[in-house]
């Protein structure tokens, strides 16, 4: 027997609740199970029970063998003291509570349906990576679909509440956490870290100032990054060099990246990190109101299309500086635009919902990921493998979210899937 099972026995009550007896012989009725605590402390709380003609309000913890309790020393724990059932699935030791009172003890062996824990052993064999693949393409599609709908607000939520907590310490500037949350994007997971370092080292207010001068942003993004330290015999390197110089003593500015903290290895010059600067600096230059710009769209297809600008015409030939280029080097590309609006903008706006407590701002952020294709990676390849059918960043989002949190984790008896799957197969 394994605790999280009888957790999950016991937040579904699937076990015959009926005539229950404490170990003293009291009668139990289970009036509330409680809620899973996933902190400290005891395993269900805010539960509420009768013993005999009264009625309790308090915790409940559970383990495989009632002597656990000692085990974990929660005999001598205060946070324990307001748990009014030890529920068990063997009864080897009468339990107390700091103050030495005596708590109720009931054994659930023998009032378990054992096909319950056929199926659950079943499910948790060793051998798949997504625990689930023998039965999931059994499932109902509903079902699979109901717990996509879950995880992907819960990715959503997740990646919100780190928008809102940001905003909080910018003090509600929300152009700047637009700034930042996109820098960090243009990093396409390669250059992530030295993107975001770049955005902080540059309030979004000097670019906006700035935004009618497409060299000057160029000059302030590719200084700030610590490209333009160098000497280098290209005259486009010494304009930027000199715009910059300008720059940085106007506004004061102090870098917090350096050249050698950008990433080129295995990339293709079409990302590497000196021609996602230029086009960054092209969004900014025609977009200088980035905020209203990401969230004032009236469809997903023109946000798309203005997103296509392309860099400045030296880094349409050119991939570092001083180094040309035989093909013309295009602009941003479709699945880059499809990464922007589903890492940065659809959060955004999910955010920006919840800040203001409007539903159709997190209906429009939900209708963004409907209308972008699916992504392809090695996450959702599992799932293609596995049948499961999925057409947009809806359905992906979802199902990254699912595998990272869910099947990673062997999460499955907190999934509709893995329930399912224990209750019928």
């Amino acid at each position: 027997m394994e605790e999280s099972f009888l957790h999950f026995i016991w937040k579904f009550q699937y076990f015959d609740n009926r005539n229950l007896k404490s170990d003293s012989g009291k009668s139990i009725t289970i009036i509330n199970p409680g809620h899973s605590n996933s902190d400290a402390g005891p395993d269900f709380e805010d539960s509420k029970i009768k013993i005999d003609d009264i009625v309790w309000n308090g915790n409940i913890e559970i383990h495989v063998n009632a002597k656990d309790w000692y085990r974990h020393g929660h005999d001598k724990n205060e946070a324990y003291d307001s748990v009014i059932l030890h529920a068990v699935w063997n009864n080897d030791a009468s339990v107390i509570r700091k103050d030495e009172t005596i708590i109720p003890t009931l054994e659930l062996k023998g009032l378990i349906d054992e096909s319950l824990f056929r199926n659950y052993k079943r499910l948790f064999q060793p051998g798949h990576e997504i625990l689930c693949e023998p039965f999931v393409s059994d499932r109902n599609q509903i079902l699979i679909l109901n717990m996509c709908e879950k995880t992907l607000a819960q990715r959503l939520e997740k990646k919100a509440g780190r928008i809102l907590r940001d905003v909080a310490l910018l003090y509600g500037d929300w152009e700047e956490i637009t700034w930042r949350l996109v820098c960090k994007n243009f990093g396409f997971k390669t250059n992530t870290f030295a993107f975001s370092e770049l955005a902080k080292s540059i309030p979004f207010k000097i670019l906006k100032k700035e935004a009618h001068q497409f060299t000057t942003i160029e000059a302030l993004l590719f200084g700030q990054a610590g490209f333009l330290e160098k000497d280098i015999d290209d005259e486009y390197f010494e304009k930027l060099k000199r715009e910059y110089l300008f720059m940085q003593k106007k506004y004061q500015l102090e870098r917090r990246v350096d050249e050698h903290q950008w990433k080129f290895l295995r990339l293709r010059p079409a990302n590497f990190p000196t021609i996602r600067l230029s086009q960054l600096a092209g969004m900014i230059s025609q977009h200088k109101n980035l905020f209203s710009f990401f969230t004032g769209y009236s469809s997903a297809g023109e946000l798309s299309r203005k997103l296509e600008g392309k860099q400045s015409s030296y880094w349409r030939k050119h991939y570092k500086f001083g180094r040309s280029s035989k093909t013309v080097i295009g602009g941003l590309g479709s699945s880059s635009i499809s990464n922007i609006l589903i890492n940065t903008v659809a959060p955004l706006i999910f955010a920006y919902s919840l800040h203001k407590g409007e539903e159709y701002l997190k209906e429009k952020s939900l209708k963004l990921l409907e209308s972008v294709r699916a992504e392809s990676n090695s996450i959702t390849k599992k799932w293609k493998d596995l049948g499961i059918e999925f057409k947009s960043a809806f359905d992906s989002q979802a199902l990254i979210e699912l595998y990272n949190e869910y099947c990673l984790r062997k999460r499955c008896l907190n999934c509709m899937i893995g329930v399912d799957i224990v209750k019928s197969c």
